[in-house]
């Protein structure tokens, strides 16, 4: 029964997280969802400022906080281990769910373009970024990211196995193309409102912060291999940024 719970509370959490991805595709693009990034400033600018930041504070505490292994170590004392990787979906999804609620539009346009090419150009980029996010996420096993997996092999009485590391496809050609979504998505659009425009930049800053805790901590726990996959790959752009050639794969 235990076994049993622990699955469908996984299930639960990841039906939970399908819905705010699909919500966030319309928050950010401003489309189809009854709130969104953007809009008409509604009250005092410094209470919407405040209170954006504190949403987005929120979220990266959250996210960054309980994806540590120091906090895993103490986190799996309270809860189920097969659940952690669920409980962690779960905070994810409220503290979204939370910032699309209480989202303060700003007013005031950054930027607008008006051209029907460069707004298509900018739509297009803005759901390849969409599209980059999850097929990401399936390159390095979905189910496993989202804890389907975890539940999935405890309820069938099987130990959790980790996943072995591997670098397809994108992953050959940018050490995080997940991140590389995500900058497209919070960048291109046609109007870049001054609401649009915070968002995009405590996004980004938290990526570039959170990409260094998670890549000290793969080096931490794959050693050579991640520190090899580091020099060979750039962290974002392609081309851009690589370091040194692998000693032994020159001598090889």
């Amino acid at each position: 029964m235990k076994r049993t719970m622990i699955f469908v509370y996984g299930v639960i959490c990841y039906l939970m997280f399908l819905a705010v991805f699909l919500y966030a595709i319309g928050f950010i693009g401003n489309f189809a969802t009854p709130t969104s990034l953007d809009g008409p400033a509604t009250g005092s600018l410094w209470t919407a400022l405040a209170i954006n930041m504190g949403l987005l504070s929120a979220f990266a505490l959250q996210h960054s906080v309980m994806a540590r292994p120091a906090f895993k170590r103490w986190w799996t004392r309270i809860v189920p281990e097969a659940a952690e990787r669920s409980t962690y979906v779960l905070f994810t999804n409220l503290a979204l769910i939370a910032l699309f609620a209480h989202w303060q539009p700003l007013g005031g346009e950054i930027w607008t373009v008006t051209d029907p090419l460069g707004q298509a150009v900018l739509y297009g980029l803005f759901g390849l970024g969409w599209l980059i996010v999850l097929l990401s996420t399936f390159l390095i096993n979905h189910f496993d990211l989202f804890g389907l997996r975890q539940v999935w092999l405890h309820l069938q009485g099987k130990p959790y196995t980790p996943l072995k590391f591997t670098t397809p496809w994108l992953y050959k050609i940018v050490r995080h193309p997940l991140y590389v979504g995500w900058f497209l998505v919070f960048w291109a659009t046609p109007t870049m409102t001054a609401a649009h425009l915070l968002f995009a930049v405590v996004t980004t800053i938290y990526i570039l912060i959170a990409t260094r805790l998670e890549e000290r901590d793969l080096e931490d726990s794959l050693g050579e291999a991640y520190t090899d996959y580091k020099q060979r790959v750039p962290r974002f752009v392609p081309g851009v940024g690589k370091t040194k050639p692998n000693p032994k794969l020159q001598t090889a």
